[in-house]
């Protein structure tokens, strides 16, 4: 098994759902299945999408995964698909450098500048120390370092210098509370602390904001914990999005199951029935995720 570097644009030329599969042709295929049952980062480019004279990547790394198995194109012979899980994005995108620091050293040329060579790659391998390096990077605002594990010492004994223990970064990304935390973080970040059916933001005394980052195919039906599968809602109305009694459409249309909405809530609605999205599209939610929540928990 080893670690890898995904290239993905937001446009994508290939079939990437980086919340659950990478599709990319046969020139790949050796080093992708050395990462079956490893870690991956994903790095978007400058380039937007296939045309060259795009613009407008983050040109950062901005989510890791897990593979978990490769499979055939089945509509191409010469492509195959990388399906992952445990995918979660950062909380903020991190720069392939920063200062003289490259994060992938194979990206960095013996003068200092910058391999274009080894940039040209969609998948490159990644060594153990540099995905640390990149995760705590992009996990910066929720990932904290544990308390150092101190023991009392025996009585009439002097006290060992103790050292503080630091949980591997793999071991906090499949932790349910972290992983809540970090959705929580990217979700409200995007929608800037407002609920998108009511856009309302209310910030409590202590500078915290009322809004929650809720997932639209949920955790229990294996919904990524992607801002692409998350929005953030007031309390009330993330309960009643949860049971089904609100959903939103393709076009962000907001839905509801009328005979079951109270009207104090309806007035609450945005009068034009639509949600406030994020400016950024590749931050809205992706109509498979709003397909799933209509199909199999809408009550409308």
């Amino acid at each position: 098994m080893a670690k890898a570097v995904f290239t993905t644009k937001s446009e994508p030329t290939y079939d990437d759902l980086p919340e659950e599969q990478y599709h990319f042709p046969r020139t790949y295929l050796r080093q992708v299945e050395a990462t079956v049952g490893d870690w991956i980062v994903y790095y978007e480019p400058r380039r937007r999408s296939s045309d060259p004279s795009s613009r407008g990547g983050r040109q950062a790394y901005f989510a890791t995964a897990k593979v978990e198995r490769i499979s055939r194109d089945p509509r191409s012979p010469d492509h195959y698909y990388a399906f992952v899980s445990q995918f979660l994005p950062f909380d903020r995108a991190v720069g392939f450098r920063e200062g003289e620091r490259f994060f992938e050293s194979q990206l960095q040329r013996a003068d200092g500048g910058t391999s274009k060579g080894a940039f040209g790659r969609a998948v490159r391998p990644l060594t153990d120390s540099e995905f640390e390096l990149i995760n705590e990077a992009g996990f910066r605002p929720v990932l904290q370092p544990d308390p150092p594990i101190e023991a009392s010492p025996p009585l009439g004994q002097l006290s060992e210098e103790t050292t503080a223990y630091h949980r591997p970064i793999i071991e906090r990304l499949v932790a349910r509370p972290f992983r809540d935390a970090a959705f929580s973080i990217a979700v409200k970040s995007a929608y800037h602390a407002t609920c998108a059916a009511t856009d309302l933001q209310i910030i409590n005394g202590g500078g915290r904001s009322e809004v929650q980052a809720a997932h639209i195919r949920p955790v229990s039906h294996d919904g990524p914990d992607s801002v692409r599968n998350g929005i953030a809602l007031c309390g009330t109305v993330h309960w009643m999005f949860d049971r089904g009694l609100i959903s939103f459409g393709d076009d962000h249309s907001i839905l509801l199951a009328r005979a079951r909405v109270p009207d104090a809530i309806v007035r609450l609605i945005n009068p034009d029935r639509r949600l406030k999205l994020p400016n950024r599209p590749d931050l809205c939610p992706h109509p498979q995720f709003l397909r799933y929540h209509r199909e199999k928990i809408f009550k409308g």
